[in-house]
């Protein structure tokens, strides 16, 4: 008879690409994850993994075997948080993962009273900036920002995320304070890489959509590390509002007084249809929602940008 913790462990193993980071998830030594997998090829009488220096993929077999394990695994984590929900409790696992700099800053510490009111699930939050596969990885809830490409996911808004030009007090002493989109054309930029065109900024005025190319100084793919080199006083960016309004409340960066507002983006819960009655994940999107606020409060505590 196969042991389910074995299943379980083979389906953490597929979806984290890997033993090593598997164990980690898992909060297990590599040694018990590649004990585990071993007794269940040797249970099942078929390799399920093709193991090399460089990656892990799947047998036939193990493609086969996969799909109805990680079925059984997600059905059975929801019929333990349903009995748990009827007691008004949230339990087991929740994994979550959202942009680096939103994650640190605003995600995280929106956590943690969630947590403490709800003790009994184990959350694993994953901070990066690439593009994360919902499904594929086995993510509870993803947090996005930007526009979404058509979907079978659902999403939900949990509110919206502005953007603003800033630059430091000594570059606008010394090189002029920009007024006019026009104006950002003659100053030396810290843009983002992550963008799809990184140095083309783009403006809305009278509703009427438009852009203007920038000249880099700096390229980088992390807004906080973009945001220190503006205060350092090494030119101007266009950042959201809930990365730069901590430095332009405490006047390490001010906003530049544009005529023109910098696009507006929205920020985003994902999460499978699959996911759509999970009552943890309902939960935290609900709680996100209300932390947050739309208006966010990071824009109220900007004192408004410009």
């Amino acid at each position: 008879m196969l042991k389910l913790e074995g299943m379980e462990t083979f389906v953490a193993i597929v979806q984290a690409g890997s033993i090593s980071e598997a164990a980690r998830r898992l909060s297990l030594s590599k040694s018990v994850v590649s004990g585990r997998l071993a007794e269940l090829e040797a249970r099942l009488g078929a390799r399920l993994l093709h193991r090399s220096t460089r990656k892990l993929t799947l047998t036939e077999e193990g493609a086969a075997f996969y799909e109805t394990a990680a079925r059984i695994s997600h059905e059975l984590a929801d019929a333990t948080a349903a009995i748990a929900e009827r007691t008004g409790d949230l339990v087991g696992p929740l994994r979550v993962a959202a942009p680096m700099s939103f994650g640190t800053m605003h995600l995280g510490p929106a956590l943690y009273p969630f947590l403490n009111r709800h003790p009994r699930i184990n959350l694993l939050l994953d901070l990066n900036d690439r593009m994360t596969d919902v499904v594929g990885e086995g993510f509870d809830l993803v947090v996005r920002i930007g526009k979404l490409a058509d979907s079978r996911l659902i999403a939900r808004k949990l509110c919206s995320s502005r953007r603003c030009v800033v630059l430091s007090p000594s570059y606008a002493a010394e090189h002029g304070m920009p007024r006019t989109v026009a104006d950002l054309e003659r100053h030396q930029a810290i843009t983002y890489t992550n963008m799809r065109v990184y140095d083309e900024w783009q403006f809305v005025r009278e509703r009427r959509t438009f852009g203007v190319r920038v000249k880099n100084a700096l390229q980088v793919n992390n807004g906080v590390v973009q945001r220190e080199a503006v205060a350092a006083g090494l030119g101007i960016a266009m950042l959201p509002t809930f990365i730069a309004s901590e430095a332009v409340k405490e006047g390490r960066l001010v906003a530049a007084p544009l005529e023109a507002e910098p696009i507006e983006d929205t920020i985003y819960a994902i999460y499978s249809p699959n996911q759509h009655l999970a009552t943890k994940v309902r939960a935290l999107v609900d709680h996100l929602r209300t932390v947050f606020r739309d208006p966010p409060y990071w824009d109220a505590e900007m004192g408004g940008v410009t």
